[in-house]
């Protein structure tokens, strides 16, 4: 199982790196690339088109400002399609990217998470895959458990 993480430039790694490393963490293999829907468009419609062929589950894709990458790969894939909004430079405070990756019109779904929330991004990505591999279950249930204990933790420690 593979999940390919895409961004629109290198700008966005920063944020996009909290889902390599979540994946990698979980033992899940990735493959990671720049595909700008503006400036790349036919490497967007390749990558897009073929992505399922090359052994992807998952894609996880990343964009700022007008975000039109996950959108336009969810139109062109057979696959799952996890919008992360990242906040730009040239971001009207993220809600650009929020709106753009959130409102896809019917038949085009993108599962869309918080702005900058590649980490949830990269958990999605792994229950998606878990669903259908036992081992990623389990340690995506252990993951949770650790969620837990450490509010557990904190709770003790405030008393």
């Amino acid at each position: 199982m593979k999940v390919g993480i895409i961004m629109g430039s290198t700008s966005d790694l920063p944020v996009m790196q909290e889902a390599i490393d979540f994946l990698k963490e979980m033992d899940i293999d990735i493959e990671v690339d720049i595909v700008s829907a503006h400036r790349t468009p036919d490497k967007l419609f390749d990558y897009s088109k073929n992505a399922h062929t090359r052994g992807i589950n998952v894609i996880i894709a990343g964009a700022g400002g007008a975000a039109h990458l996950p959108g336009m790969v969810a139109s062109l894939s057979p696959l799952p399609v996890i919008g992360v909004p990242v906040k730009s430079r040239n971001s009207i405070d993220g809600w650009d990217s929020v709106l753009s990756i959130l409102q896809m019109p019917g038949g085009v779904p993108v599962a869309t998470v918080a702005l900058d929330g590649a980490k949830n991004a990269g958990i999605l990505a792994a229950q998606i895959l878990g669903a259908r591999d036992t081992e990623l279950q389990d340690k995506m249930l252990a993951y949770k458990e650790g969620l837990k204990q450490k509010v557990i933790e904190g709770a003790k420690s405030i008393k």
